[in-house]
């Protein structure tokens, strides 16, 4: 056994000791991977359940890593942003490989909040962040969420309905622009 590893019989270390430890690796990690990681831009265009979560997972833990992250929001990707909308995101049964029911059954009325409930009993089973919780964690964390201005109008949104955070009334040329000026760009 190495000198820096306890053995079975010495005490488990004080939360200062594992406290002092964590802001070790935290200076470690910043260490490695920068101030800066870069910038990173992603365009959500989908409100699905499913398809909400990869651009909050994906800019979240890049915002973790030092990403200067913003993520333009257009069409049914502003439901991801819309306080009330986001809580109440549907699984699509149909044209969906992943849900185990063939797209006959899947058109059946009602599927769609079958598998939606199955899927959130998965979510809250395997404690998984709500998309709230996401939204709400990307946004501390320096997100920048904006929601495209022509989408708001045709869909006639409310901007006030919008997480507090969210930059509303943001143009096609805005999100071109930081796409242009990114490091790294994904479409999701």
């Amino acid at each position: 056994m190495s000198p820096e590893t306890p053995d079975a019989a010495s005490d488990p270390p004080s939360r200062a000791e594992l406290a002092t430890r964590v802001d070790e690796l935290e200076d470690a990690l910043a260490d490695a991977t920068g101030d800066d990681a870069g910038t990173m831009s992603i365009v959500a265009t989908k409100g699905t359940l499913d398809m909400a979560y990869p651009p909050l997972i994906l800019a979240s833990t890049a915002a973790a890593f030092g990403y200067d992250v913003t993520v333009f929001h257009t069409f049914w990707g502003l439901d991801i942003l819309h306080e009330e909308r986001s809580k109440a995101l549907k699984l699509s049964s149909v044209g969906n490989p992943n849900v185990p029911v063939p797209n006959v059954v899947g058109a059946l009325p009602g599927m769609d909040r079958v598998t939606t409930k199955l899927m959130e009993k998965r979510i809250a089973n395997n404690d998984t962040a709500t998309i709230e919780e996401l939204v709400e964690t990307s946004l501390d964390m320096g997100v920048a969420f904006q929601a495209c201005q022509m989408t708001i109008g045709l869909l006639d949104y409310d901007e006030d309905d919008f997480y507090d955070g969210v930059t509303t009334g943001v143009g096609a040329a805005t999100a071109l622009q930081d796409m242009a000026d990114a490091d790294i760009q994904l479409l999701v």
